[in-house]
């Protein structure tokens, strides 16, 4: 739940204009009130003889009613929102939503009767809108000094109590999420994203990867990125500014973001943190640049933390820039999942705490990063087979982190690292039904036999039950798969495999056989990520050969364990900024 304090305004009536009308694109649906200072003020988008201007005037009134010089600004107006994944609340939800913000804001105290006027709107399933004027009826000004904070704490008990995702504290360590106006210019452009997430994503894998303020320069300039330095009287950079090309303001003007403005670790001081300690000179062979990796990676993760509080931040953060590093060379196969754990780690990287960049286990994370973004550059990308033990020992790296936030009480990296973790061991499963697919050969069809005849009569293409598939692939497991909620996802990929000719049951055998299972927590839905590198394998070898792909597996795995996660094989399309870092098409 996001409360958002607008800026202070002075037309009450052209707010409730604007709240109770079609919205700039026609968004907003069935606008009424939820809830008032007075139960008894009439809804005006409900009664006939009760307009919008009345409820402005009754609104403005004690303001009118002041003695003396009023207020310029008189209108307090927030925004109160819930994101996507939550559930949808009730008007009678949402009006107690709004009775504790305006109590906690100073607004509205519930032990005063003549606090200040307020009134609660809604027009759409996930957010509200709440509208006060700044003069109580008692005529002193109220106190909402302290507002935005206190509502926030407000905003952090309702999703308890209501079961809602539980969103940050206000540590510092937030990432800058993308304004109202940003948004909108990115739809207005047909962008798949508002330009400061390009942005940050591309300036956090360019400082990941950098060994010098050159090298960090100049992997911004060779990711297509407009950069312009701050430099000091003395001739040296004290800061720099990212914009994209073609990014312009209403006067045609280049939209600079400061590294700050992106994120709190992306200014220059603690982008060059990366590289304050000794100088990393580690370069192995494209084919060993995975091996190499994973080694640093295991003996990493048992030294995370272990020189106190403040290294452990420092440690965490080079892990964060290890999976940042590692997301831009990874198979193409489960590069989207790489990269929504780089996005949910981000806030893990990010301790709420001062951070010192030495130790043993940041340095083996940072060697790690150069090991994979300098040796694997041009080659190795699709090496699968050696990629999977890198990832198993980065699940081990973050589940390390995740219990060393677990032990300082960060509740907020620890719930960012396990979302990681999860996409991480869902990246690790597609690869191995990757390397499954890729060594399978396909034994001689077996002949039918004849129908209606002999337990394995023949049926008709994708007429064959699945349980029973199950039960000859897996018999150990299949009751426990078939009693599982992620069940019906893996059935659809079973049907969908036979339609495309392979045989179900020889398909899930092989790669239940590829790793053990026993320590899953969800044996079907494992199975089915299993599946989807496999049939993504698949049919990645059929358009290289010239035959008909395998036609896309239906579903998800009826799981929605966080934001990121995915059942359902991704369409192999580039991710989000991809295109803008590939330059810009006409010149500057």
């Amino acid at each position: 739940m996001i409360p958002k304090e607008a800026r202070p305004g002075d037309d009450t009536a052209g707010l409730l204009f604007y709240l109770y009308g079609p919205g700039k694109r026609d968004e907003h649906a069935d606008p009424h009130m939820v809830a008032a200072w007075d139960g008894t003020v009439p809804d005006p988008g409900r009664s006939d003889e009760f307009s919008l201007s009345d409820l402005a005037l009754l609104l403005d009134a004690p303001v009118h009613a002041l003695r003396g010089r009023r207020p310029p600004l008189h209108v307090f107006h927030v925004a109160v929102r819930n994101p996507p994944e939550d559930r949808r609340l009730t008007d009678e939800e949402w009006a107690r939503v709004a009775r504790e913000l305006m109590h906690a804001a100073g607004i509205a105290p519930h032990a005063e009767d003549l606090g200040c006027r307020w009134a609660a709107v809604r027009h759409a399933e996930d957010h509200i809108h709440i509208v006060a004027t700044r003069a109580r009826e008692d005529g002193r000004q109220p106190d909402t000094s302290w507002s935005k904070l206190r509502m926030q704490e407000v905003a952090r008990g309702f999703e308890v109590e209501f079961g809602l995702r539980r969103l940050t504290h206000a540590d510092g360590t937030a990432r800058r999420w993308a304004k109202t106006g940003e948004t909108e210019k990115a739809v207005r452009r047909g962008l798949p994203e508002p330009v400061r997430e390009t942005l940050q994503r591309a300036v956090r894998e360019a400082a990941a990867a950098a060994v010098s303020d050159a090298d960090f320069f100049g992997r911004l300039a060779a990711a297509g990125l407009r950069v312009k330095q701050r430099i000091a009287p003395d001739g040296n950079v004290t800061g720099y500014s990212a914009a994209l090309p073609g990014d312009r303001d209403g006067g045609r003007r280049p939209v600079w973001f400061s590294g700050t403005g992106l994120a709190p670790d992306l200014s220059l001081p603690r982008v060059r943190e990366r590289w304050s300690g000794p100088p990393v000179k580690t370069v192995a062979a494209s084919a060993d640049a995975w091996r190499a990796a994973a080694e640093k990676v295991r003996a990493a993760a048992d030294q995370l933390g272990a020189g106190g509080l403040h290294q452990g931040a420092g440690d965490v953060a080079a892990l964060g820039d290890l999976i940042v590093a590692a997301a831009v060379v990874s198979p193409h196969s489960v590069r989207s999942r790489m990269r929504k754990a780089a996005y949910e780690f981000e806030r893990a990287a990010r301790a709420p705490s001062a951070r010192r960049m030495e130790g043993r286990a940041r340095e083996l994370y940072r060697e790690s990063t150069q090991v994979l973004s300098r040796s694997m550059a041009a080659a190795g990308r699709n090496d699968t087979v050696a990629a999977l033990g890198f990832l198993l020992a980065l699940v081990t790296a973050v589940e390390a982190s995740r219990c060393w936030h677990q032990a300082q009480e960060y509740r907020v990296q620890a719930e960012a690292a396990g979302r990681a973790g999860r996409l991480l061991h869902e990246a690790v499963e597609v690869t191995v039904g990757v390397n499954a697919a890729r060594e399978y050969q396909p034994r001689p069809k077996r002949t039918a036999a004849r129908k209606g005849t002999g337990p394995r009569a023949a049926a008709e293409p994708g007429t064959r039950p699945m349980a029973g598939v199950v039960e000859e692939a897996v018999p150990e497991h299949a009751r426990e798969v078939l009693a599982d909620p992620a069940w019906p996802a893996l059935r659809s990929r079973l049907a969908a495999m036979e339609k495309a000719g392979d045989d179900p049951a020889e398909v899930l055998a092989l790669v239940a056989r590829r790793r053990e299972l026993t320590s899953a927590d969800s044996v079907a839905e494992v199975l089915t990520w299993r599946l989807d590198g496999w049939s993504r394998q698949r049919g990645a070898t059929a358009a290289a050969t010239g035959k008909a792909p395998s036609p896309t597996l239906p579903g998800g795995t009826g799981r929605t364990s966080g934001p990121g996660t995915t059942g359902a094989p991704e369409p192999t399309r580039r991710p989000p900024g991809d295109e803008q870092r590939r330059g810009p098409r006409r010149a500057r």
